[in-house]
Formats: structure tokens, C-alpha cells, sequence
């Protein structure tokens, strides 16, 4: 085992316990924690046993198997952005919708204040 393989399984496996802490401590939800810790044991995996990477890489006409990985994370990461993209706008409508739900009970409220205050005088 090489230098890198040690730094690469230890990074993730560092990295995997900071996705569990995150995850107990609520700032991560459990949805998205279970992407990372996929992706983490994907890459520890690989780092144990390179061989895989290669003939995944062969299989898919990839002459330098790490690039495969690049491309894979390239991908993964334009479908997340993509995810996102829709979770934000989803909850930029919701926002809106409240907002103008808020208005329309204040305006109500007020109004039924200021007719109860003319009938007491």
C-alpha cells in the first residue's frame, strides 16, 4: 500500500465521520448524508482495491482510469446542482405563497380591529 492509498483512505474515512457528526447534529439532513457516505465508501473501495478502477475504466474505453472517476464526479455533480436547483425554487414559491398568506391575514386582522374599535365609540 502507497503513501496516497493511506492519505486517500484516511481522508475519507475522516470525512466520513465528519458526515456523521453533521448528520447527528442535525445540520446535515439524512437524505443528503446518505450521498456523501456512498460516495465516501465508494472512494475508500476503490482506494483499497485500485485494481476494480481499471477494468471499470477498460470496460468503459477510459485509457487513464482516475479520469474516470473525474468524469463520474463531474456528472454527480451537475445532477446535485440540478437537485438543488429544484429543492430552492420549490421553496422559493412556498416562501412567496406564505408571504402572501401572511399579508392577506394581517390585512384582515386589521380591518377587524379597526371595526370592532368604531363600534365601541
Amino acid at each position: 500500500m502507497t503513501t496516497i492509498d493511506i492519505l486517500s483512505i484516511g481522508g475519507s474515512f475522516g470525512f466520513l465521520i465528519l458526515v456523521a457528526s453533521f448528520i447527528k447534529k442535525g445540520k446535515l439532513r439524512e437524505e443528503y448524508g446518505i450521498v456523501w457516505i456512498i460516495v465516501n465508501l465508494t472512494l475508500i473501495y476503490f482506494a483499497l482495491f485500485r485494481g476494480q478502477l481499471d477494468v471499470i475504466a477498460h470496460y468503459f474505453g477510459v485509457f487513464y482510469s482516475p479520469a474516470l472517476l473525474f468524469i463520474v464526479a463531474i456528472a454527480g455533480i451537475f445532477i446535485f446542482l440540478l437537485h438543488l436547483s429544484v429543492v430552492v425554487s420549490k421553496q422559493h414559491q412556498q416562501i412567496k405563497k406564505m408571504a402572501q398568506q401572511i399579508a392577506h391575514l394581517e390585512s384582515e386582522l386589521n380591518a377587524q380591529i379597526t371595526t370592532e374599535l368604531k363600534a365601541e365609540k
